[in-house]
């Protein structure tokens, strides 16, 4: 079984996040007081307030402020939204996020295993 879970930005890595590595402590109260705050407060979803949302629900805002984290460049942000989908979906193995004009389309992939990039290293053709 893999244990990483990347997203993915154009079909391009992002994050990865291994679940064989243990979660500190502070992390997991972090992801806690994400929960309890979007059980307290509800949450925004496409100009519609949910009160109770349910785990999916839950999902798909995290999984949209993971967006605005990265193409902000707020790096802890992203950490943090990665790390919540990554612990609270355990059978989660990407998320795929495709740009489309101004808007993004997120997909949640818990069927197809991540498999690590790895850059390619072009060596120029040499002239005879």
């Amino acid at each position: 079984m893999n244990n990483l879970m990347a997203v993915l930005l154009n079909g391009i890595a992002q994050l990865e996040y291994d679940r064989s590595k243990p979660l500190p402590d502070y992390q997991g109260a972090y992801l806690d007081k994400m929960d309890r705050k979007m059980d307290e407060q509800g949450i925004d979803m496409d100009g519609q307030m949910v009160l109770s949302p349910d785990l999916g629900q839950k999902a798909q805002f995290i999984a949209a402020n993971l967006v605005h984290a990265i193409k902000s460049d707020n790096e802890a942000q992203a950490a943090a939204m990665t790390t919540w989908l990554a612990v609270r979906m355990p059978d989660l193995k990407q998320v795929k996020v495709r740009e489309e004009g101004d808007d993004f389309a997120i997909e949640l992939d818990f069927e197809q295993e991540y498999v690590k990039q790895h850059p390619v290293h072009f060596s120029p053709l040499k002239k005879s």
